[in-house]
């Protein structure tokens, strides 16, 4: 499948204006910050609205199937095509891919149009922005084709490439084909094979194979060594699609012995939590703004990120590959119960699958990755509105999709409104954190504890097979923090809030004296959330 960059020269409206606008693209972050706008101290103050982005592309008439990707639209996001709407997608933070195809007038112009709606404000708890922030891509295929993020590799051990490729065939008719699968190192030397024929019938296929490649580099926090898999779909003689992936050979497991271990050694977390925006720019994912994310973090001593809380954008994670930073992706920040009036609440029941399974084919290939995070502080924990239940319905998801990572979560204390009955809080024994959140953590296989320091060494003896790790704490208990990582070994790690400052949940951190709740939002003109190790310039 081709693919080729979609950034440039978009027709963008906005409040009556219209303007010729490049992707990635933040419609938030330039507007004029108002003490009025709908999304008050979550959002900095920044207004977001409703931004219609339009392109004409010309679309030849060689029968091929065009999609496009988007990486990311914040949010709500209707693509059109020709006036025909392909595809609604309300989540901001999961890429998702147009089948433009049928709505295509051939070897003529064609009109795509894309509406974004962030009016329905609040929506988050932090800084959002508005508008297509990430990369879009537009991809051609014939009829037998690998499909989008349709290869697979995993490194079961050292020196074994575990490979699932994909295709699809829309020729109506079953096909002799030879899939091939080549391996190449850093220099681009040649450094395994496999090729094999095969019988393609219509629909969807999937062929497996291994490489063993002796010797392999292996892919570490202080030595990052990636390879590149080149999957070719070869039909007499001719080369239909390529496919490139990027992996690297590495293991990892998790135990209440040992925390974590990369390559069959353990390794403490010394992590930080990371929003997605890129500080003065917004929202907008430009790859060298990522890039020096990363850079900082590893400059910081940091070994480890946790994507908070939402899918982080590819540059991000092509970057933690390149220099060496172990990554949790995590998915979402609330489930069925609302944080704010208009978040994702709205649409989890009929979104959830689709968007966990956009994140985790899309991130999968990542050698960083490390943990699939299914939540974070979601309100269920406690087990209302069917908590446990979909604690469990989730974690399995994940390890259908891949089961190569272990699952987490990350919970935090029971908040002040109670829903519990006195008989079950006699039951609780006064630990009502652990009497209500064990059903919940049970499908997980790392529970991560965000500020519960306190609670480490007693649950350790309560549940003494948890493997834990603090997936938020207090950057003025670092040192406490990073005392407990050292001395219980089912401590994997621990991250603080937050590696890197960022826009919105506005003075969370900011210096005051009036005896108020130092953990509660301030009011304008505060814009950034002053908490990080690293302030909002990367200073």
């Amino acid at each position: 499948m081709t693919k080729k960059n979609f950034n440039s020269q978009w027709n963008f409206k906005f409040n009556g204006k219209t303007e010729t606008v490049d992707l990635p693209h933040d419609y938030s972050i330039g507007q004029k910050r108002d003490t009025k706008a709908f999304c008050g101290t979550h959002g900095g103050f920044f207004p977001g609205g409703d931004g219609v982005y339009r392109k004409n592309f010309y679309a030849p008439d060689d029968g091929r199937k065009v999609f496009l990707e988007f990486e990311g639209v914040y949010m709500n996001a209707a693509v059109s095509v020709n006036h025909s709407l392909v595809m609604f997608h309300p989540y901001g933070y999961t890429s998702f891919i147009c089948d433009l195809t049928p709505y295509l007038h051939r070897g003529l112009d064609n009109l795509i149009n894309v509406n974004v709606s962030n009016n329905a404000q609040p929506n988050s708890r932090w800084y959002t922005g508005s508008g297509i922030y990430r990369n879009v891509w537009l991809m051609t295929a014939g009829n037998i084709y690998i499909a989008p993020y349709g290869v697979f590799v995993s490194t079961p051990d050292l020196s074994t490439a575990d490979i699932a490729v994909t295709l699809n065939n829309s020729s109506g008719s079953q096909e002799k084909i030879i899939l091939r699968n080549t391996i190449f190192d850093k220099n681009g030397q040649n450094a395994g094979l496999s090729e094999s024929e095969y019988i393609i019938n219509p629909g969807e296929n999937i062929f497996n194979c291994k490489i063993n490649i002796p010797n392999a580099m292996q892919w570490s926090v202080d030595s990052p060594s990636l390879y590149t898999l080149k999957s070719e779909i070869i039909c007499a003689g001719t080369v239909l699609d390529i496919a490139e992936t990027v992996f690297g050979f590495r293991t990892i497991s998790f135990d209440a012995a040992n925390g974590f271990m990369l390559n069959g050694k353990k390794l403490n977390l010394k992590g930080g939590c990371v929003h997605h925006d890129c500080g003065l720019l917004g929202s907008a994912s430009f790859n060298r703004a990522e890039e020096r994310k990363v850079e900082l973090l590893k400059q910081s001593g940091f070994n480890a990120v946790r994507c908070a809380h939402n899918p982080p954008s590819p540059a991000f994670l092509d970057a933690c590959d390149k220099q060496g930073m172990l990554v949790i992706n995590e998915a979402f920040d609330m489930w069925r119960r609302e944080k704010t009036p208009y978040d994702y609440h709205l649409h989890f029941d009929d979104w959830w699958k689709r968007d966990m399974q956009s994140m985790i084919f899309r991130d999968r290939n990542h050698p960083g990755i490390i943990l699939w995070s299914t939540g974070n502080e979601i309100e269920e924990r406690d087990g209302r509105s069917d908590g446990y239940y979909w604690a469990k319905e989730l974690a399995d998801y994940v390890r259908s999709l891949d089961n190569t990572r272990p699952v987490t979560n990350a919970l935090c204390g029971l908040w002040a409104e109670s829903i519990f009955t006195p008989e079950q809080k006699k039951a609780a024994q006064e630990d009502e954190f652990a009497f209500f959140t064990t059903k919940f953590a049970e499908p997980l296989d790392v529970v991560g504890y965000n500020y519960l320091l306190g609670r480490y060494e007693s649950d350790g003896i309560k549940f003494p097979n948890r493997i834990i790790y603090g997936s938020e704490s207090f950057p003025i208990e670092c040192f406490d923090n990073w005392e407990a990582v050292e001395k219980f070994s089912f401590v994997a790690g621990d991250f603080v809030w937050t590696a890197l400052d960022y826009l919105g949940e506005a003075g969370l951190g900011r210096v005051h004296y009036d005896g108020k709740d130092p953990w509660h939002c301030s009011g304008y003109p505060w814009h950034q959330a002053y908490c990080g190790d690293i302030d909002i310039c990367g200073f």
